[in-house]
């Protein structure tokens, strides 16, 4: 007899002490933890907890604060205000961003509010199922299709744990993909990398190699750019090859220079991808009559569709958005999920079943 249990316990949850010991509490918690809160986040919620709602707040809501309120999560930085020479420009980063799209609307049909872009497409014929979700004869109909387009960097992860960075950061773009509109076709991927000076063995290369001890230092938690530059493509490829989308192009950069020192200074600045940058995008097709998700009404059926969420992958929100380093290496390990391709095809499998439902879509409004 087998059994799937692995014998561990949940770790049992428990309160801060913020009333008794005020925002020293919360700093405790959020270096244990790696909420990765900053001076104004401890402040912030000392002050809720202790003056307004007069309680000590339990560890899981402690967790669940810095994954919804992470940068990563909400864009505290770009939705900022920006202050140039000590004045307000009236934008902030992600509006001068969207303001791209000003005055070229007319071939956009997604763009700033979905999980992904599309652009206008067109009319033609198309092989879908005759009993879509099912074995059935292949039939010919006629629909118009728009073009979508989705890109994401999954650049912590890669850096931490290379293969199943790069390899849930395709799954995670797929996710991305799926979740436009009321559901969409995965189909083709692009990865690429940009990563710091490679220092093969074997190979110097001046520019990389300047003499010195402690020249070119990475933070403990980081693979070095050799490993990362051949796991992370290997992980893409592994995640890509195990769903069915093939990656049709993509790039690699690999810099690190340290500039001529100035008068005073014992070395130059260095300027380098010492995060790595791994980025992962997607083509698709979105249905016309699909573009657009629909307001959820009350009786809806809610339905999640996927595998279990074990405790790898969580804190990842928080953990992506810290300065690389600042956080405790096995908490940052942790927070990088492990790939599961073949899961994610029975998932496309059934969205892609609704999808070919035509005006018979079941989909109201889906997230990834």
């Amino acid at each position: 007899m087998k059994t799937f249990e692995s014998g561990a316990s949940p770790e049992p949850w428990t309160t801060v002490p913020l009333l008794a010991e005020g925002a020293a509490a919360l700093r405790s918690a959020n270096k244990s933890m790696g909420l990765g809160m900053d001076d104004a986040d401890i402040e912030l919620y000392t002050s809720l907890f202790v003056e307004d709602l007069k309680r000590d707040p339990t560890t899981v809501e402690l967790f669940d604060i810095s994954q919804s309120n992470s940068e990563h999560s909400r864009h505290w930085f770009f939705k900022g205000r920006m202050v140039v020479d000590g004045e307000d420009t009236g934008r902030n980063l992600m509006e001068v961003v969207g303001g791209t799209l000003e005055g070229r609307e007319h071939n956009s049909i997604v763009a700033f509010k979905d999980n992904s872009s599309s652009i206008t497409g067109f009319r033609s014929p198309f092989l879908v199922p005759s009993q879509p979700g099912q074995a059935s004869p292949m039939t010919s109909v006629s629909r118009e299709r728009h073009l979508l387009l989705t890109a994401e960097t999954h650049n912590f992860p890669s850096g931490v744990a290379p293969f199943p960075g790069a390899e849930t950061g395709t799954g995670g773009r797929i996710r991305d993909t799926h979740a436009t509109g009321r559901g969409s076709i995965v189909a083709v991927g692009v990865s690429a990398y940009c990563v710091g000076a490679l220092r093969l063995p074997g190979y110097a290369l001046p520019w990389e190699h300047d003499g010195g001890v402690g020249q070119w230092e990475y933070p403990e938690n980081l693979a070095m750019p050799s490993q990362i530059i051949t796991d992370a493509s290997n992980g893409a490829s592994d995640y890509g090859n195990k769903f069915g989308e093939p990656v049709v192009m993509g790039f690699a950069r690999s810099f690190g220079l340290r500039l001529p020192a100035r008068d005073g200074e014992d070395k130059g600045e260095r300027r380098e991808w010492v995060k790595p940058i791994m980025f992962s995008a997607g083509i698709g097709l979105l249905d016309a009559a699909h573009a657009l998700k629909d307001a959820p009404e009350e009786g809806m059926i809610i339905t999640k569709i996927g595998g279990p969420a074990y405790r790898i992958g969580m804190g990842g929100s928080a953990a992506s958005s810290m300065v690389q380093g600042d956080n405790d290496a096995a908490l940052d390990f942790d927070a990088v999920q492990r790939g599961d391709a073949e899961m994610a095809q029975k998932v496309n499998r059934v969205i892609r079943a609704c999808v070919e439902l035509g005006e018979g879509n079941p989909i109201v409004s889906i997230h990834d």
